[in-house]
């Protein structure tokens, strides 16, 4: 980058202009030839993130010239070779502005563009390497610590000189304001509108779906996709793009973003229905994640059954329409039970919530509760019907995480399904069957989808193992466990791991290959997985992810511990030599542990 000019501008856009959401259909800028000329001014202006009629605040945002300012920014997308010359004015009145990002890719370093209230200047660079990047700018008005402004930032999409298929971008920004001890005020968007108000996607079954996502925030977002896996195809920043080739691309049904960071990837629905791509951070996507949230209440079902009124924030809805002859779900083979109990309190739970399976003939008490929910153990190719009864004083319903099945019993009430046909919340003393189709074999999670909340921290969560075809489980070299929080308190709950801070120790044989399925169903936790020999890490081999087998390149041998973060399973293989060892997890440091476990090897 280098500035040709620096002057002092005519005066700004008036400062109450309202913002227009971005659906990043359309390039900014004009085109001669193989230059863009891009004119952006940062001005202040009025943001409705929900529904037109809904509360707005005033944000920091970009505007081409003459166009009303948009956010997420004007998206910024040209073929690779073209030069790009771009006016860059901060309008702001009282703040200096840094933009990052308007720059040649790659880049060794992240570049920085300051401008002063009424400044300009005109940086003129070639696009670089194809790939998806993100630029965005530092207003300096977040003084308070918890304050958030992440208005700013848009997609900066170079395409190969061929062109690229045809994609779809999406754009996360995020506005936060602590009002008082209490409250925090939140506007969490994809491509400026906080759901339910944000755009439908729609594809055909057969459709192979590219999208970009760009996460132009200070927070850490791990996005998950009901019912279909996707392919990573590469991840990117404000400076550089990883394209992976064939032998290094891998499947995900929760890939996690961090600040600033990009992903391109590619999915093709098989069945029809309505799903859903969010974040998989509770705080992200509940009710709670409005500009006007509700008062915080310890009753059951505070909220509305409507997924247009118990969900919000980083959510996109898909509707994945048939083909002419779509084959119906296979008739079920297998029937199992399972019941969602009300029992003792645990850490800061005020009631303890469990999915228990029937296990025999004999039903389950109906106050009986193990935490985390029973691990479900089926096999691959398996049509299995789950039948879900509901013992609680309030609606639930319940999300198969990973699993490809059919939209109708994929757990989101009011949205599964399709329009003439969409799923009931489960209420207390009702049943609901969910038809699970078992694609692969690999470890994944079913879990509360209704009052996330408190459902999901009083325990409603748990594994599933599917086996492949006539394996069985052999609880002696095939070991489960499972992350979350004992409550809702992000300073006071627990980290526990299969339901405590501590398991019992655990005796392996030495020279016996050992599966290690690890899953991360924590509100908003991130942490490291790891086993120890004294203080030094003991290496292991990542064998699959969401239930996914890895490619060949990524399943070796490992030399650290694994980041998992919420809504993430990792599966590893061990071949343990004799000793005593610590398996152990959490902390926002590799060296930190929230839980720890003794494993003996004979």
């Amino acid at each position: 980058m280098f500035t040709i000019g620096c002057t002092i501008q005519s005066a700004a856009p008036a400062d109450r202009s309202v913002v227009q959401a971005n659906d990043n259909r359309t390039p900014a800028g004009t085109l001669t030839r193989d230059t863009l000329h891009l004119h952006l001014s940062l001005l202040n202006a009025n943001w409705r993130p929900e529904a037109d009629s809904g509360p707005a605040i005033q944000v920091a945002a970009f505007a081409e010239d003459g166009k009303a300012p948009q956010i997420p920014a004007p998206l910024i997308r040209v073929k690779t070779g073209t030069i790009i010359v771009a006016t860059v004015r901060n309008a702001l009145a009282d703040s200096t502005i840094t933009v990052h990002g308007l720059v040649a890719r790659p880049s060794k370093a992240l570049d920085s563009l300051t401008l002063k209230p009424g400044d300009s200047a005109v940086v003129s660079f070639a696009a670089g390497e194809p790939g998806t990047y993100v630029y965005a700018a530092e207003t300096g008005t977040h003084v308070k610590k918890k304050e958030e402004r992440e208005t700013t930032g848009g997609a900066f999409v170079v395409d190969p000189a061929g062109g690229s298929p045809p994609d779809r971008i999406l754009v996360m920004n995020i506005w936060g304001h602590e009002v008082d001890s209490n409250t925090y005020r939140n506007a969490l968007t994809v491509n400026g509108r906080s759901w339910p108000h944000d755009e439908r996607i729609d594809a055909t079954v057969g459709d192979s779906v590219h999208w970009r996502v760009v996460n132009a925030t200070g927070r850490t977002h791990p996005m998950h996709m009901h019912g279909f896996f996707f392919r990573v195809d590469s991840k990117g920043s404000f400076v550089s793009d990883s394209t992976y080739d064939l032998s290094k691309q891998r499947l995900a049904v929760t890939e996690v973003m961090f600040p600033f960071q990009t992903m391109a990837i590619t999915w093709s629905p098989d069945r029809e229905g309505n799903w859903l791509f969010h974040c998989h951070i509770g705080y992200h996507v509940t009710r709670d994640a409005t500009l006007n949230p509700p008062a915080i209440s310890e009753g059951p079902m505070r909220m509305s059954h409507d997924p247009e009124q118990h969900m919000a924030g980083l959510v996109v809805g898909m509707r994945v329409h048939p083909k002419h002859g779509e084959p119906a779900s296979p008739a079920a083979t297998t029937t199992l039970h399972l019941f969602v109990n009300a029992g003792k309190s645990h850490g800061l739970a005020k009631v303890g919530m469990g999915y228990v399976l029937q296990q025999g003939a004999a039903r389950p008490a109906a106050d009986s509760v193990v935490l985390p929910g029973t691990v479900i153990v089926t096999n691959q190719d398996v049509p299995t019907d789950v039948v879900i009864t509901n013992r609680l004083s309030e609606a639930t319903a319940v999300h198969w995480h990973g699993l490809e099945l059919e939209s109708y019993s994929d757990g989101v009430a009011g949205w599964s399904g399709s329009a003439k046909h969409l799923a009931p919340v489960i209420e207390p003393g009702d049943s609901f069957v969910a038809h699970l189709t078992l694609k692969r074999p690999g470890t994944f999670i079913y879990h509360t989808h209704m009052d996330d909340m408190r459902q999901m921290t009083s325990g409603l969560y748990g594994a599933v193992v599917v086996l492949e075809p006539g394996k069985s489980f052999d609880p002696t070299t095939d070991h489960v466990w499972v992350a979350g929080t004992d409550g809702l308190d992000n300073e006071k709950s627990r980290v526990v791991v299969n339901g405590d801070s501590t398991g019992p120790t655990l005796q392996l044989r030495a020279g016996v290959p050992q599966r290690l399925r690890f899953v991360n169903m924590g509100f908003a936790l991130g942490g490291f997985f790891g086993i120890y020999r004294d203080t030094t890490f003991v290496s292991w081999r990542a064998i699959a992810k969401d239930g996914a087998d890895l490619p060949a390149s990524q399943a070796v041998p490992q030399t650290g511990p694994q980041l998992i973060v919420s809504g993430e399973t990792y599966d590893f293989e061990w071949i343990p030599t004799p000793g005593r060892y610590r398996l152990q997890f959490g902390g926002k440091t590799r060296t930190q542990a929230a839980f720890t476990q003794l494993l003996v090897v004979r």
